[in-house]
């Protein structure tokens, strides 16, 4: 049977484009079952002449049609209606509880769960109304217009300018570092993979900060090696937990957030990183410093590459926190022999990172409205950060430190109350907390959750939480 051309609603004053009112007129008649698996659709010619539309409108419908599996067209004979049509309930994602790993990538799920939470001070990027997009939306537009091919794979190490650019900035950290010494990777968290792959190797320790991030120990076990909590407090890693466990354990590397911690928010200090720099060389153990959210910071914090150099430290930065968490961008910076075997390991793995990425990000880093742009970023998050601990405070949350920048803060919970609980009983109210347990391996940990204070901006949230703390307040 043979559909009729008159069956196709098409109104010619509309704004929406002719093509995509065929292909969704087509796709509502399969999916209610008007138009029925095997049935032909009009020829080409047909269609065009009944709607008054160019030939190529129809076949571009057509195409679209096949494409998503609706159609399908069969050489001389024409096109019908696919067989395979009939209405199913799709899964769209497994069951995330079937993964070994499921516990180490909860919070990363639950943070991208935009259906289930609304609110999200547990998260660990900023709103995406608070970096905008206008820039990258121009940045964009410019790479469409330029002569140079779209289709090409980029540099082994990244785009060249990029690196240089990146080679400046760095110079103003007092990391002196040539752009031979710069590896672009697509985000940090890869940059951070191709570490593990070098350095360490499966059954060998690696020092973690504690509180920490989280992410690092869960790569840590990815790779087979094993996690060893290092307590650390605002001024840096205990010293004393540090020597005892590079004699017990030889670990083979250190991962640390040198400069706004994440979850304590706070960097290390002079005496302390010396100190550190110095027990490491003793035992020969790597340092990977991670700045992340070196643009955040606005105290000029000392960096442990200003003071040691890259004989065995690695440092790993990125653009993604500042720019966006879509279009991403990380790098790392170490010796020439490290960076020559790292890059030939990203090429491996997965081959050069994408050219068209990292000339927008050029472009925003030299397009002048980036400096701006971070500007406003920190005056904002001044301006929220103390009214913000102050109404956690008056909730019976306690800061364990106050961040002189940047967005996190490590916050004990009023006593008898479980960072688990309360995120249990948040989720119905649709707010994502980030309980302690994912940062923290100390007895206490549950008594503890990283917010992100630019996340607390909606009176939604507050009193959500102020309805979660309240329940359990009652249930207690």
């Amino acid at each position: 049977m043979t559909i009729s051309a008159v069956d196709w609603a098409f109104d010619k004053a509309s704004a929406e484009p002719f093509v995509e009112q065929l292909v969704r007129h087509a796709t509502q008649a399969v999916g209610d079952g008007r138009w029925k698996p095997g049935e032909r659709l009009p020829s080409i010619r047909q269609l065009a002449e009944r709607l008054n539309v160019s030939r190529f409108t129809v076949a571009d419908a057509y195409e679209r049609l096949a494409a998503a599996g609706l159609v399908v067209s069969r050489q001389g004979s024409g096109v019908y209606v696919a067989r395979s049509t009939q209405t199913r309930r799709l899964a769209l994602e497994v069951d995330a509880s079937a993964s070994a790993m499921a516990q180490e990538v909860m919070l990363l799920r639950r943070v991208m769960d935009t259906e289930r939470f609304s609110l999200k001070p547990g998260s660990g990027c900023l709103p995406a109304d608070w970096l905008g997009d206008g820039d990258i939306r121009s940045a964009l537009r410019e790479l469409a217009r330029q002569p140079a091919p779209l289709t090409e794979y980029g540099s082994a190490q990244g785009h060249p300018a990029l690196r240089r650019q990146l080679g400046l900035r760095l110079e103003r950290l007092d990391i002196p570092a040539d752009p031979a010494q710069i590896l672009m990777a697509s985000s940090a968290s890869h940059g951070l993979d191709l570490v593990m792959r070098t350095l360490v190797r499966p059954g060998e320790r690696v020092l973690v900060d504690d509180p920490g991030f989280y992410n690092f120990q869960a790569l840590v076990r990815l790779h087979g090696a094993v996690p060893v909590a290092l307590p650390r407090d605002a001024e840096g890693p205990d010293l004393i937990a540090l020597k005892q466990a590079l004699e017990q354990h030889r670990p083979v590397l250190y991962l640390t957030n040198s400069v706004l911690s994440n979850p304590l928010g706070a960097s290390v200090s002079r005496s302390r990183a010396y100190r550190v720099l110095s027990l490491l060389a003793e035992r020969r153990c790597w340092l990977l410093e991670d700045d992340i959210y070196a643009d955040f910071d606005t105290q000029q914090s000392l960096r442990y590459a200003s003071l040691a150099g890259f004989d065995r430290l690695v440092y790993l930065g990125s653009l993604s926190k500042t720019l966006s968490a879509d279009l991403r961008a990380g790098f790392l910076v170490s010796n020439p022999a490290l960076i020559a075997e790292l890059t030939d390991i990203k090429l491996i793995s997965g081959m050069p990172t994408s050219p068209s990425i990292e000339t927008i990000m050029y472009r925003l880093l030299t397009g002048g409205r980036y400096r701006r742009h971070v500007e406003q970023l920190r005056r904002r998050l001044e301006e929220v950060r103390e009214p913000t601990l102050a109404r956690f405070e008056a909730l019976g949350f306690n800061a364990v430190h106050r961040p002189a920048g940047g967005y996190f803060s490590w916050l004990r919970l009023p006593d008898g109350l479980s960072a688990s609980g309360l995120s249990q009983r948040a989720a119905e109210e649709g707010i994502l907390l980030a309980p302690g347990r994912y940062f923290s391996h100390q007895p206490d940990a549950d008594q503890y959750m990283r917010i992100n204070i630019a996340h607390c901006q909606d009176e939604k949230m507050w009193q959500g939480l102020t309805l979660a703390l309240g329940s359990l307040s009652v249930s207690g």
